[in-house]
């Protein structure tokens, strides 16, 4: 009986603890309320690499796009300037046609006609390592 009532006296002794406990005033248990921080921090969402090297190359791709239309519209303009300068020569050269025509009338001299063109050679046809008209060496047997 002695065990029991030394087990009630502790069990009293830590009841009474937990009582004072309760009670008692901390540096935390004055507060009645509590600051609550509502800010809520937001992280930007991050691209991947993937994505990161696709809208460079998107921008790349761009930039040469823009490249290259200048460049073909450049040659566009160099172009028609060189038509405007090929029209004139055409012009000043069929003056002087006309006007060399028109002095080797007034001397009478005759015309040279101009020499045959020479025979072109077709690109298409493939080359022959046996000329035409030589009649190929016979096959041996193995």
């Amino acid at each position: 009986m002695r065990s029991d009532g030394r087990a009630y006296r502790i069990a009293g002794v830590v009841g009474a603890c937990v009582i004072v406990l309760c009670f008692s005033t901390s540096t935390g248990r004055d507060r009645k309320t509590y600051e609550i921080d509502a800010q809520a921090y937001s992280v930007p969402a991050t691209q991947s690499d993937a994505a990161r090297a696709l809208n460079a190359y998107e921008r790349l791709l761009e930039r040469h796009m823009d490249l290259t239309e200048q460049n073909l519209a450049n040659l566009a303009a160099d172009l028609k300037t060189l038509g405007e300068m090929f029209d004139h020569i055409d012009a000043r050269l069929t003056q002087m046609d006309q006007r060399l025509a028109r002095i080797e009338k007034h001397l009478g001299i005759v015309p040279v006609p101009p020499p045959p063109a020479p025979a072109r050679v077709d690109p298409n046809v493939p080359s022959s390592p046996i000329p035409r008209g030589a009649t190929p060496p016979p096959l041996s047997p193995r």
